[in-house]
């Protein structure tokens, strides 16, 4: 529940650009190592200016999602307190490089990554594994589900949208784990989107399914980007569905440590996220919920989509930054 004490109305309309401004800076700081095959420089460059950006602004915040628990990370763990300390007490959910590896490699859909909530409003995920579902906006409630089997999935979003089974196009995670999942979508004839990394993204693109071509994302990934991406849903409309995965005692006990005691429960999107939220994405590379960086004589230009629950505003921005 909300903090008892917190004495500040959680105006996000006052605070959304100030979020844009973070992840722009985080972005930023990554520029140089686009490309370098170096994954940790990436992201310590874009902790730091993310850190920075966010102790400028006028929030009480704690960091629920970040970049580990506070032993093994020097910034921005979660428990961390940021912000001025003045203003509203708020929920921070972040990754400061999501895509280390496309950025080191200079691959499609890296991103820096925020969301901003009122105190007690996003889900504490532990580091563990996720398994989600997720689709985009018009749909009745439930058309699908985690208990349906993955054909199921793509039978039952087929009769949503009156088309065929091969009309439909699935993004999935490649990795080992989902051979076996990836086999039976591909018996039922769905077309499917298979993504390097960047989860988040991927589950994004459902929201706008007429411009990415992707109906539906699946699978097993971290579920602390799971909550940034049921962030972004509730912005743009969508559903979502997770529910953690434990591999060994010591994942039980991060979930503990965070406050989860049903370990076999479901999670909705508007469970993840249950009041009015902030997103803001930066493109680092190239990518098609965002364009990437681009290099200007004296400058370096970025474009940012800035969102809030509330109104349901999509924002794309684009900002030239004098780089001299």
């Amino acid at each position: 529940m909300p903090s008892q004490i917190q004495d500040v109305i959680f105006h996000d309309r006052m605070l959304s650009l100030g979020l844009a401004r973070v992840t722009e800076a985080a972005a930023m700081a990554s520029a140089r190592l686009v490309g370098r095959g170096d994954e940790k420089a990436a992201d310590q460059a874009a902790v730091t200016a993310m850190r920075e950006q966010l102790n400028m602004l006028d929030i009480r915040g704690v960091v629920v999602i970040g970049e580990g628990e506070r032993d093994d990370a020097p910034m921005l763990y979660i428990g961390e307190k940021v912000g001025s300390g003045k203003g509203p007490e708020v929920d921070i959910a972040l990754d400061p490089l999501e895509g280390t590896t496309l950025t080191a490699k200079d691959m499609p859909n890296a991103l820096t990554v925020i969301a901003m909530a009122p105190r007690g409003t996003l889900l504490h995920a532990p580091d563990v594994y996720m398994d989600k579902l997720a689709i985009g906006p018009g749909f009745s409630k439930d058309v699908v589900s985690l208990e349906m089997s993955p054909s199921e999935r793509v039978t039952a979003l087929a009769e949503a949208r009156g088309c065929a089974p091969e009309d439909i196009t699935v993004c999935v995670l490649e990795r080992p784990r989902h051979e076996g999942m990836i086999a039976e979508l591909r018996q039922t004839g769905a077309a499917i989107r298979l993504i390097t990394d960047g989860d988040v993204a991927g589950i994004i693109h459902c929201a706008e399914s007429d411009i990415t071509g992707i109906d539906m994302y699946m699978g097993a990934g971290g579920a602390p980007e799971g909550v940034l991406a049921a962030s972004a849903l509730k912005c743009m409309g969508g559903q979502m569905w997770g529910k953690l995965l434990f591999r060994n005692s010591d994942e039980r006990r991060r979930a503990a440590t965070a406050g989860i005691t049903d370990l076999d429960r479901v999670y909705s999107r508007n469970d993840m996220v249950t009041q009015d939220v902030i997103f803001s994405a930066t493109g680092v590379t190239d990518g098609s919920v965002v364009s990437g960086m681009k290099r200007q004589p004296g400058f370096l230009e970025t474009e940012t989509l800035l969102m809030r629950s509330k109104t349901g505003s999509v924002r794309r921005m684009r900002y030239r930054n004098p780089t001299g």
